[in-house]
């Protein structure tokens, strides 16, 4: 009887270990600027209406906010989680989020990622952030300071020397401002490619964060992550509840892991999943045009997609979601940098 007790237990405890171990996620938000309501900048900007939803529809979700070093243990496969976790990523410091984002953070204790740009930091340009309000920022123990470069150009348009002096500058400026220089990084518009990736490594930088929406899983690329990216149209509440709902697949591998599209374009994605994925719907917006992708069926859990047109010069970019139990959505997003 002791043995038989024995091994019962030893199989729940197994299956408990592997119910812990599934990947549950993280769900990252990428902003830019806070009420600066102009038409031009809809793009990267949002209202202040709408960050202040925002954070409290995340606080009303079970999830929790993470900071940075919780969310590389997560990548490292140091830590689980039970429940899906919150990122929250500032791009560009734009002075906007100081003044209207930074006092809601602040006041909530809720952690975040700064990604600086140096160029326009350095010669106190009147729309960004001066490097003593980002210190103020890095001395709350809420933010972490990451590197987007010097320029902010599109690197995919660089030689890898230029790209390399630019963050080699940027470098310069973190240590002798904040005194380091952050392992994490954001591609300037989510754009990269292989040997800008290698490069960014050589320099230090493990993480690196894409602007092309999805869930953040182990399966992801650690050197392309996903964020879903709030602005005016795209961060309007009836899209983000349904993020909210959000989850990664149980995504096995996908192939090619290419980032920028040239002299061939457009080039299917093969996808295989350790789940049954019959209800998948994707889009993309090959042609320049957003439209469903022609999906092919290996079998129930192997999927290629198809696409018969180019994709558009500068970014392609293709979403997948299915829905799962519970209104909860599986999501797996992918974006390209398209050259002509």
């Amino acid at each position: 009887m002791k043995i038989i007790n024995k091994f019962i237990l030893i199989i729940i405890a197994f299956y408990c270990n592997l119910s812990f171990a599934q990947d549950k996620g993280i769900l990252s938000f990428m902003y830019h600027r806070i009420n600066e309501n102009k038409p031009a900048l809809s793009s990267t900007n949002v209202k202040l209406e709408m960050f202040q939803q925002h954070i409290q529809l995340l606080e009303k979700t079970n999830y929790g906010f993470i900071n940075a070093n919780e969310f590389k243990d997560y990548i490292d496969g140091k830590k689980n989680f039970e429940n899906i976790k919150i990122l929250l990523t500032i791009d560009d410091s734009f002075k906007s989020f100081y003044e209207n984002g930074w006092p809601i953070l602040k006041e909530k204790k809720i952690p975040f990622i700064l990604f600086v740009n140096t160029r326009e930091v350095n010669i106190n340009h009147p729309n960004y952030m001066s490097w003593e309000q980002i210190r103020e920022l890095k001395r709350s123990g809420i933010a972490t300071i990451g590197g987007h470069s010097f320029s902010h150009e599109y690197f995919v348009n660089m030689t890898l020397e230029e790209i390399d002096e630019d963050i080699k500058k940027s470098q310069i400026d973190y240590q002798r401002e904040i005194g380091e220089i952050s392992n994490i990084f954001s591609h300037p518009f989510g754009e990269t490619n292989i040997e800008i990736i290698k490069l960014l490594k050589k320099r230090g930088y493990k993480y690196m964060f894409g602007q092309h929406s999805g869930v953040i899983s182990l399966k992801e690329n650690i050197n392309y992550l996903p964020r879903f990216s709030m602005n005016e149209n795209y961060g309007k509440i009836k899209r983000f509840q349904r993020i909210l709902r959000s989850r990664p697949f149980e995504l096995k591998e996908y192939q090619p892991k290419i980032m920028m599209l040239k002299d061939q374009n457009p080039i299917n994605i093969k996808l295989s999943f350790n789940e049954n994925v019959k209800g998948i719907n994707c889009f993309d917006n090959s042609g320049g045009e957003w439209k469903n992708t022609e999906i092919a069926f290996q079998n129930n859990s192997e999927i290629e997609l198809l696409f018969e047109l180019p994709f558009k010069k500068r970014r392609g970019r293709v979403n997948c979601t299915m829905p799962s139990n519970n209104k909860i959505i599986k999501w797996w997003g992918y974006q390209y940098s398209v050259l002509e």
